[in-house]
């Protein structure tokens, strides 16, 4: 078993390359669980335990600060001891949740340590030397990888027979307890999603989402697609014109080529772009992403600065605190390398300009983006995948990342060149046209949609509870299926959205759903 221990290794390793694959969203269960699947011989188990546990932790997304329980490390051991055992997803949740938020405290700290590299950073930059800044970033970067997956190794290999003599121990009342639990958990995902677009105005959405999947049966695709056509008539966007402006990127010099007074080039955004895929492989909780920022930059700073103390400047002047959306950072990537060749043709140029236009645009992009991609393209991407994948379907995972990564993939690549070409004139128009916050609407609309049919589709909770006098008691279950079908997954997910808005830490709002569940099927409330 030592060599399917060691794929699983590479497995974890994978996953929590994330950092180096631009938040692609291969590292989520219903990716792994497969690859898992394949490994030990069982892909369809491999398949449908990714897409149970996908349900689970679907919320799971690391905005800002938040560090979410590490559903890699979690997951991937959480599959790999269901399909050795031969038990079923219940006992992959059983495992993946505890062993996620140990795995999370041991992220954490590493992300508390990074700091300490910095004035390594600090002493490199003040030398001129990107280099050693590159290879810093690259190194620290793998210490994640190397790390979890060292540990998830050493978990396979210490508690194999360990796990399985425990796992074969558990009565069927257990199993029957966990198979609920894990039917509840979902509510935690739908909730931490709705916080990040429910208000008023986007309520109406989430409910119809819910009438047209509980009431009319609609299948999560069609819902999908009825909410792409509804934010289309609401914000109009199909008549509204274009950016216009050199958004063909006519202007920017092909490789090899210059136009007089201009010395980037199509290959060298490009080359940030590709680079921009490793932006977080550094993030830390003191300048968070900013040495991902300056690796991302280097191949224009050495197009643009030949002297040592000319490189020093601007690799210091980038290793200052940034974050904002991964998704959307070769925006400022892209206008931040046609200041710096302004900067680098003209003495009167104000050089701290560059870092103000960098920290005015941080907020309101990640505030765009991550309604755009976390709250809206994902949440469609997985309500399909999930929807396909529960049943063991292999084209689930493989429309989960194709549909999030087509767009994400073109949009990154061309706003580089948007960036570069229009730079703040862009976010001008913009602005001017109101395009920015109709997209903001119409992606509301669409994901408030999609969240509001996962509980009726995707939720499974029931009452065995009988109501009534002795012969001629009624199911409570059938009465409630008449006011509203789905109506249990719809109170608990609002019951767990109310703890997310009260700023209860993750971890102990999945406890909780996982006490009530285990609760609630051993005194018969739920099935």
């Amino acid at each position: 078993m030592t060599s399917a221990y060691l794929l699983i290794m590479a497995v974890v390793m994978f996953g929590h390359m994330e950092d180096f694959l631009g938040a692609a969203l291969l590292s989520r269960p219903l990716v792994l669980g497969p690859l898992v699947g394949i490994v030990l011989g069982d892909p369809v188990q491999g398949i449908i335990i990714g897409a149970t546990l996908e349900l689970i932790f679907m919320g799971n997304i690391k905005v800002g600060a938040a560090i979410p329980p590490d559903v890699i490390t979690g997951g991937v051991l959480g599959t790999a001891f269901a399909i050795m055992s031969g038990k079923g997803a219940e006992i992959a949740l059983a495992i993946a949740v505890p062993v996620s938020i140990i795995a999370e405290m041991i992220i954490s700290g590493l992300f508390v340590l990074r700091p300490v590299l910095n004035s390594r950073f600090e002493k490199y930059a003040e030398s001129g030397d990107y280099r050693r800044i590159e290879i810093l970033h690259i190194a620290s970067g793998l210490a994640k990888p190397v790390l979890m997956g060292l540990l998830a190794f050493l978990a396979l290999q210490l508690g194999d027979e360990v796990m399985k003599r425990f796992l074969d121990s558990i009565p069927a009342w257990v199993q029957s307890a966990l198979t609920v639990a894990g039917n509840m958990l979902p509510a935690a995902g739908f909730a931490l999603l709705m916080n990040l677009m429910f208000n008023k105005k986007a309520a109406a959405y989430f409910f119809l989402g819910f009438i047209l999947a509980s009431y009319l049966k609609l299948p999560m695709i069609a819902i999908g697609g009825l909410g792409v056509i509804i934010a289309l008539i609401i914000t109009d966007l199909n008549s509204k014109k274009q950016p216009a402006d050199n958004d063909d990127f006519s202007d920017i010099p092909d490789e090899g080529t210059a136009k007089t007074g201009t010395l980037v080039n199509k290959g060298d955004l490009r080359k940030v772009f590709f680079r921009s895929l490793a932006l977080e492989a550094n993030f830390n909780f003191e300048s968070w992403q900013n040495t991902g920022f300056a690796f991302s930059m280097i191949p224009v700073l050495k197009k643009l600065y030949k002297t040592k103390e000319q490189m020093a400047s601007a690799l210091k002047r980038h290793l200052q605190f940034f974050n904002t959306t991964a998704h959307g950072s070769t925006l400022i990537m892209g206008i931040t390398a046609a200041m710096e060749e302004q900067n680098s043709g003209r003495e009167d140029f104000d050089s701290e300009s560059i870092n103000a236009v960098k920290s005015g645009l941080m907020g309101p992009l990640a505030g765009v983006f991550d309604s755009l991609f976390w709250g809206t393209l994902k949440v469609i991407a997985a309500g399909v995948g999930i929807s396909l994948a529960i049943n063991g379907n292999s084209l689930g995972p493989l429309l989960f990342i194709l549909i999030f990564n087509i767009p994400h993939i073109a949009l990154r690549y061309n706003l580089t060149f948007i960036g570069y070409n229009t730079g703040n004139r862009f976010l001008q128009d913009l602005a001017k046209s109101g395009i920015m916050d109709k997209l903001t609407t119409g992606a509301t609309i669409l994901g408030m949609m999609v969240i509001g049919a996962m509980p009726a589709i995707l939720m499974p909770v029931k009452t065995p509870i009988m109501i009534g006098a002795q012969g001629s008691q009624v199911a409570l279950q059938g009465i409630l299926d008449q006011l509203a079908p789905g109506i249990l997954p719809l109170g608990l997910t609002f019951l767990t959205f109310w703890f997310v808005r009260k700023n209860i830490k993750t971890t102990w709002i999945l406890l909780g759903i996982l006490a009530l569940g285990f609760l609630g099927s051993i005194l018969h409330i739920f099935v």
